[in-house]
């Protein structure tokens, strides 16, 4: 008998919450089950323990101290919670004219990826919420785990990827991670997807920022995301070319072969320092190439954190 499906049942379901389903098939098929589970259980107390109740939770090495059984108690039994953060600036729509036809730019990767981590904490039953921003914090929802919440996340995301003329909005992204860090609730995965090609210009104040998530008590992943051929090699023909700041609009007439070897040197130094930095506060670091593929890099890197963790 042929399966009727409702016509409404595919209209709820968005092109981007689609891609997202493939792709958690895709790299959990590979690692049998998710790198990311519930840290978010904080303990709160010990207790006397009562006689009949589950040792589970007695701490053993309070007893060796004192010859007394205790329980932990813990605050709350929740799932993971985590919180996306996605860099809207103009810059992320490299390349653009990749963007005016549907194709792999930096906002892309990250709102696909995006989508898929979000495909994966809701099989997980975790919460997840969204905070997207250019030139300054444009929207911060709250981790929830709801179907309808789940819903309204990807719609923020495909909003943006339907704007074929985004506004020339710089990257502010020191400003809205201090303020990211201080509207989170303790304890949650952060996922920051960005160029993290500051306005600013300010290596030590963006590595600030980033440390304050880390100070405010959560996990932070920094997916650092770039059109390696292009953005860090300059890999362009040798012939006189204009190139366009996209977000501020100034142009610049050169030959790349004039401006490579010093480009490529400052362009590895940038992403030397910040993810030397980042290693340093325990930031977990991931480089990513546009070209590489969603998929492939998410499953690079789950593998690459169930070894570490």
């Amino acid at each position: 008998m042929p399966i009727q499906i409702d016509p409404r049942q595919l209209q709820a379901i968005s092109s981007l919450e689609f891609l997202a389903k493939q792709a958690v098939e895709g790299f959990i098929t590979g690692l049998h089950r998710s790198p990311f589970h519930g840290f978010s259980v904080e303990f709160a107390e010990h207790r006397l323990y009562n006689p009949g109740e589950s040792m589970r939770h007695v701490d053993w090495k309070l007893f060796a101290r004192t010859d007394r059984l205790y329980s932990k108690r813990y605050e709350e039994e929740t799932n993971l919670r985590c919180q996306l953060v996605i860099d809207v600036s103009r810059s992320m729509y490299h390349p653009l004219e990749a963007h005016k036809k549907g194709e792999m730019t930096k906002l892309r990767f990250a709102a696909e990826a995006g989508a898929a981590l979000i495909e994966l904490f809701k099989r997980q039953r975790d919460a997840v919420g969204l905070s997207i921003f250019d030139s300054e914090l444009h929207t911060h929802i709250r981790a929830r785990s709801t179907s309808t919440h789940h819903r309204l996340l990807f719609a923020e995301l495909e909003k943006y990827l339907a704007d074929t003329d985004p506004a020339q909005a710089p990257t502010g992204a020191i400003k809205a991670l201090h303020t990211i860090a201080e509207a989170t609730p303790r304890r949650s995965l952060v996922v920051v997807m960005s160029d993290l090609l500051d306005s600013s210009g300010d290596v030590e104040a963006l590595s600030a920022a980033l440390q304050h998530l880390r100070h405010a008590g959560h996990e932070v992943v920094v997916f650092h995301i770039l059109d390696e051929a292009t953005e860090a090699l300059l890999d362009y023909d040798d012939r006189p070319t204009t190139f366009v700041d996209l977000e501020t609009g100034e142009k610049v007439r050169a030959n790349p072969v004039e401006l490579r070897d010093t480009y490529i040197a400052r362009m590895t130094a940038l992403r030397h320092d910040l993810s030397v930095q980042c290693g340093a506060a325990g930031i977990d670091w991931v480089e990513v190439d546009i070209a590489g593929g969603v998929v492939p890099v998410l499953t690079a890197y789950m593998l690459r954190r169930r070894q570490l963790h």
